[in-house]
């Protein structure tokens, strides 16, 4: 399949040029199909028996073996999640940590992350994005590293394996805006957030976590899923591997959408998308005030953000603004066109 019939997919981009995956990824027409079909047999057949929790449970492995390939892992290492935040809370809630540990993490930081940090009870030590900084700012008592693989506010891409290389420390990293964008490689990583709405172009509410180590984390926010068996004092017996700490029971929708929305990327897409993000930098350059990033978010500086964008709304040109940053964001994806790009500069400048 050739980019453009790929692009042909995605019922939105007749209409609009779309450049928020950093938000929510266009969703293509066979992952419509798709959903609408499981949706159709849920109403006609009611959602109960066994042959429908079998084949929804034959989904969730599918899955969960598809973003284990699409990450480096092993399928046993995944667990199916809604969200990136749900993944970042489940580690927080089993490491246990308390007021006499430290996390390190970073200025540019999404609140889906920053929230769990600071409900741990943990100390949060913020550093600037940087590795110098970062490793500056471990001391005796850090015990764990939390940091986005690409930062959502302007695409700048951190060096986790390194971080974890030179620190030994356990890393939970951020996955939101890497997993789909950039080639990823989870493997030597503590845990490992995805999320299935944004470049991964799934539904709502679906993601993964990935867990280098199901053992050494406890089940802090059990589900049905913790267990195969428990007793009536609530005491169980854990699941193996990573999909002890599934969250919670995915629709066969949401399912059935994810797995579609997973085929339908074409061969180089991730360089693909590299070339249209250096594309729309070089067509703004000189033109507003780019910030440094190297994936495939492209921010600059402006006075009045929220009047832009909804300016360019207008336009049918959709991005987004960074609040409390001064910043407008541009996602630019494989499906993003030359001719999306030149109506951007056109309608922003």
């Amino acid at each position: 399949m050739t980019f453009d019939e790929a692009r042909g997919l995605f019922p939105v981009l007749e209409r609009f040029t779309y450049l928020n995956a950093g938000t929510f990824g266009p969703l293509a027409q066979p992952a419509l199909e798709a959903m609408q079909a499981e949706l159709r047999l849920d109403g006609d057949r009611g959602r109960l028996g066994r042959d429908y929790f079998e084949r929804v449970l034959g989904l969730r492995q599918k899955l969960r073996e598809r973003i284990a390939s699409l990450v480096g892992v092993e399928a046993g290492q995944v667990a199916l999640t809604g969200s990136t935040t749900d993944g970042c809370n489940i580690v927080l809630a089993g490491l246990g940590l308390g007021r006499d540990d430290e996390i390190v993490t970073t200025t540019d930081e999404h609140p889906g992350l920053l929230l769990p940090l600071h409900a741990s009870g943990a100390r949060v030590v913020v550093a600037d994005p940087e590795a110098d900084a970062i490793l500056a700012a471990v001391t005796t008592r850090t015990r764990l590293l939390a940091l986005s693989h690409v930062l959502w506010t302007n695409g700048r891409v951190l060096p986790v394996h390194e971080l974890k290389a030179r620190t030994g420390l356990p890393i939970l990293v951020d996955g939101a805006q890497s997993v789909g964008a950039i080639p990823v490689d989870a493997r030597g990583l503590d845990f490992y957030t995805v999320s299935g709405q944004k470049w991964l172009c799934g539904p709502d509410g679906t993601g993964a976590l990935v867990v280098a180590h199901a053992d050494a984390l406890r089940i802090g926010r059990p589900s049905y899923f913790a267990q195969t068996s428990f007793e009536p004092d609530g005491s169980f017996v854990a699941r193996e591997g990573a999909a002890r700490f599934d969250p919670g029971w995915l629709s066969a929708s949401a399912l059935a959408g994810a797995l579609v929305a997973l085929e339908i990327a074409p061969e180089g897409r991730y360089e693909r998308a590299a070339e249209q993000a250096a594309r729309c930098r070089a067509l703004l350059d000189g033109k507003v005030e780019l910030v440094a990033g190297e994936a495939t978010l492209v921010s600059f500086r402006h006075d009045n953000c929220a009047g832009l964008v909804a300016r360019l709304a207008e336009d049918d040109v959709l991005v987004r603004e960074i609040p409390g940053r001064d910043l407008v964001r541009i996602s630019c994806g494989w499906w993003t066109s030359d001719g999306d790009l030149e109506r951007l500069a056109a309608a922003a400048l």
